[in-house]
């Protein structure tokens, strides 16, 4: 008789695979648990790198799910929710895990908690109660908080949210952002060797871009902003831009498209990656000079390297920043006027004094203890909980 408690995480996105990287080590090290890692998404999807490749030089995967169409149209997307859901709940019968622990707010993961709940399985939730007011990703991550037993969220403000939305403040945890302890864990590459893992010399300015869609846009909207975005890029002089590609929300492959294009056409300023891998990318924060475009990663990392980020349009809205972020709409003017700020030396001198929102690091392993100890069969019967 299996005597380890059995953690299933799902991962679907390189994205959340490295934030959960220093939580599945520390799972996968203790004796008292059985790390059972399935991956889903863009994980195995040639297109978006086959990332699923660098996760097994890692950890053992337990199970690929897939569920990929070839289109990321609404039409599209959903219907990889419905083979998703169809998946993971044959996965979860032949697993049968404990817990299943997901992080964030994707259209995946919704599949995979849906699966869960219907199975009666216990449901850990890392990230929740946060908002991105310019994309669904609100609505994907407040469900998921709802289909959710365990919470373990980045800041207090998310914490108060969580509890808002009448979940059992016994089990909302604020242990600061997962992400964080590879920032503390891992030995980044010094210049020489992270520009030859490029392949790429780094100039005197250099700008790390990641642009994602907003999807409460329109499609049209998407591809406007982004072709703003390449053309003041383009008037940049002596900078250097490292592109990491759109994931595959509706409209990514567009936002790619374009990408290949431009760095065709401006291979002396240019390269771009499918995927830079959790190495490479934050080793790239320690030279960039900011973060450029509306990932997270320019909310929830680039603080802890004191560096800018130019946030770019909605898609980030809502999320509790530190005073390096500049915000700017997606017009060539603002965000012309988003770089001036960026290199002022008044700003520059200010970021030294940064403090990131989401903690320092070191929650991986308070997450695990929770995860090892809580009591299941208490956690299984949920109730509503009403503010008082």
């Amino acid at each position: 008789m299996r005597k380890e408690r059995k953690i299933c995480v799902v991962s679907g996105t390189r994205a959340d695979f490295g934030l959960l990287t220093p939580l599945l080590h520390e799972i996968q090290s203790d004796k008292e648990l059985y790390l059972s890692l399935v991956l889903t998404g863009t994980h195995l999807s040639t297109e978006f790198g086959s990332t699923y490749k660098e996760v097994e030089k890692v950890f053992k995967i337990e199970k690929k799910v897939e569920m990929i169409l070839s289109s990321d149209t609404a039409v599209g997307v959903t219907k990889s929710m419905g083979l998703a859901l169809l998946s993971f709940a044959d996965v979860y019968a032949e697993l049968k895990p404990d817990i299943v622990l997901v992080l964030g707010d994707r259209y995946e993961i919704h599949s995979a908690v849906t699966a869960a709940m219907m199975a009666k399985i216990p449901i850990a939730h890392l990230s929740g109660g946060e908002l991105t007011l310019g994309a669904i990703d609100d609505a994907i991550r407040h469900s998921i908080t709802k289909m959710s037993h365990l919470h373990f969220v980045a800041t207090e403000i998310y914490k108060n949210r969580v509890i808002q939305l009448g979940e059992n403040p016994k089990y909302v945890y604020n242990f600061g952002e997962a992400g964080l302890d590879n920032i503390v864990n891992l030995k980044l590459m010094k210049k020489e060797e992270f520009e030859e893992s490029i392949a790429f010399k780094l100039q005197s300015k250099n700008l790390l871009i990641t642009y994602h869609p907003t999807t409460l846009n329109s499609l049209n909207e998407t591809i406007k902003e982004f072709q703003n975005i390449l053309e003041v890029l383009d008037e940049l002089e002596e900078t250097t831009l490292i592109f990491t590609k759109a994931n595959a929300d509706e409209g990514g492959r567009k936002i790619n498209n374009m990408i290949d294009e431009y760095v065709a056409r401006s291979k002396s300023k240019a390269v771009a990656f499918v995927s830079m891998g959790q190495l490479r990318y934050l080793s790239a924060l320690q030279y960039v000079d900011a973060v450029f475009g509306n990932t997270s990663s320019g909310i929830v990392e680039a603080p802890s390297f004191k560096i800018g980020s130019i946030n770019i349009g909605d898609r980030q809205k809502g999320r509790i920043q530190a005073t390096s972020v500049i915000n700017t709409k997606a017009e060539k003017a603002s965000i012309q006027k988003a770089l001036n700020k960026l290199y002022s030396k008044k700003f520059q001198i200010n970021l030294q004094e940064t403090i990131n929102p989401y903690g320092q690091g070191e929650s991986s392993k308070r997450t695990k203890e929770i995860l090892k100890s809580v009591d299941l069969k208490e956690l299984i019967k949920k109730e509503f909980r009403d503010l008082v």
